[in-house]
């Protein structure tokens, strides 16, 4: 074996195209049942804030949305007939134990499902398999529902509820969007949120840090890419969701109780 690929995502297929395109032989180990990545994981209702051209893989474009920006389900779809499409050697499910050094130049890959031998290594594992939990104090003492983003599903099971959500971020911003429709929210960041303002989405982001990109590897000046832009992205729920007067954010709070934060 000459490389094994640690995840099945978007960047374990994209790897694998390539080194399929060289002729080596190469195996590419993922831990989910399914294909899909992360985006099987997503709330359904998420959708991607720019057009399916933009978040293609190498070698074949990801099928138009016909309404709007796709949702995560079209994203399944697309990584599912690509893995298909070209035939990539995709073990599944497989969790990884460790990586250690094997003979020379070589790595031993331990998992639940046998040992891999490879001349490389190439890490395409993600960040979503273990999400931040930030500490407080109190927080065993909370009588309610902590959740965290990666398990969040539907607003429907905070209906009537009193929520605080906590975050700055687009994922924070989408699920305040939805909550806010059935139940008493109260945002709370650790500095005010930044909004981008309503004409910007995926594609402006996408070409700012692709002129970066270029940029630096000409050796010019770092223009600091979108991180001037803001963070959050106006997409139309987060938009109805400013009409209504919910994006109002709170100082952090500094400890929990059972029955709230303060």
């Amino acid at each position: 074996m000459t490389t094994v690929v640690i995840g099945g995502g978007q960047a374990g297929l994209a790897a694998g195209y390539y080194l399929r395109r060289t002729g080596l032989d190469f195996v590419i180990l993922d831990d989910q049942p399914r294909p899909g990545g992360s985006w099987q994981d997503y709330w359904p209702s998420l959708h991607l804030f720019s057009p399916a051209e933009y978040s293609r893989l190498p070698g074949w474009p990801m099928p138009p949305w016909p309404q709007g920006f796709p949702p995560a389900s079209h994203v399944v779809d697309y990584l599912t007939a690509y893995e298909k499409k070209y035939d990539l050697p995709v073990h599944r499910p497989v969790r990884v134990d460790s990586v250690r050094r094997g003979d020379v130049h070589r790595y031993r890959v331990e998992t639940d499902n046998g040992v891999f031998d490879a001349e490389a290594i190439i890490n395409a594992t993600g960040t979503w398999s273990r999400p931040f939990w930030p500490t407080y104090p109190g927080m065993r003492s909370f009588g309610g529902v902590q959740l965290h983003a990666a398990d969040y599903r539907s607003p429907e099971q905070f209906a009537g509820r009193r929520v605080a959500i906590v975050g700055g971020g687009n994922s924070a911003a989408q699920i305040l969007a939805e909550v806010s429709t059935v139940a008493d929210t109260v945002w709370f960041t650790t500095r005010e949120p930044r909004f981008l303002p309503d004409d910007v989405d995926g594609r402006v982001l996408f070409d700012v840090a692709s002129d970066r990109a270029r940029a630096l590897a000409a050796g010019a000046a770092d223009s600091g890419g979108v991180a001037g832009l803001g963070d959050i992205v106006m997409v139309p729920p987060v938009k109805e969701a400013r009409e209504r007067g919910v994006l109002h954010s709170r100082r952090m709070f500094t400890e929990i109780v059972p029955d709230g934060v303060r």
